[in-house]
């Protein structure tokens, strides 16, 4: 663990691609061990091959190796394949009014295009896990609901991600052009979800991405 501590350390001080300056002090205090403890583990992470190291008088340069910027990207993949894997935890909050009329204006499409009448309105829900609703989605290909033009006004394309809530599916609906910042999931499905679970603000909620 201190490895893996000590290279994203040294990650964000810039030591990808060149040699910064660091000093032992330094390092112990971000690592919470010693001086003496950070000198053995620089060293034995040369020998191993992941870092490379220089010595001038008293200053240390340290430059992450291609084998330890390979050792970090396989661990950031590992990591994100087991976090970011379609699951959303979040809080239900109430929205500003306007699902209802949007859905009510889509309901066409969402039933061509998800192939399900939507209850008229949205369950908000404010995004815990994992930082932005975009993270749960990046992978996953979403159905496209077309704009149309209707009684002068235009309304846009619109990102349809299928999920299932306990045993109902439903989708997350992201419009071209959103009030919602990327920690709101804005849900459509076939019935009233705050009844169907008993759901108030504040509650607790996971969806699961259905990955097509």
């Amino acid at each position: 663990m201190k490895r893996i501590k000590l290279l994203i350390i040294l990650a964000k001080k810039g030591a990808v691609g060149e040699k910064v300056k660091v000093t032992l002090r330094e390092l112990a205090d971000e690592l919470g061990i010693s001086p003496q403890s950070v000198l053995r583990l620089l060293e034995d992470m040369e020998a191993e091959g992941f870092i490379e190291k220089s010595v001038e008088g008293k200053k240390t340069h340290v430059e992450i190796s291609p084998k330890g910027l390979a050792f970090l990207e396989e661990l950031c993949e590992s990591i994100s394949s087991v976090l970011y894997n379609g699951v959303v935890i979040g809080e239900v909050i109430s929205g500003i009014g306007e699902g209802a009329y949007y859905v009510k204006q889509y309901s066409h499409l969402i039933e061509e295009y998800l192939g399900f009448k939507p209850y008229p309105g949205t369950l908000n829900v404010l995004v815990i896990f994992p930082r932005t609703v975009f993270d749960a989605l990046y992978n996953v290909r979403p159905v496209i609901l077309p704009g149309f033009v209707k009684d002068g006004r235009t309304f846009g394309d619109v990102k349809a991600y299928r999920v299932r809530i306990g045993d109902v599916e439903g989708a997350i609906v992201i419009p071209s052009r959103t009030i919602h910042p990327p920690k709101i999931a804005e849900i459509v499905a076939p019935i009233c979800l705050r009844e169907k679970f008993n759901l108030r603000d504040g509650s607790r909620i996971t969806i699961k991405v259905v990955k097509s």
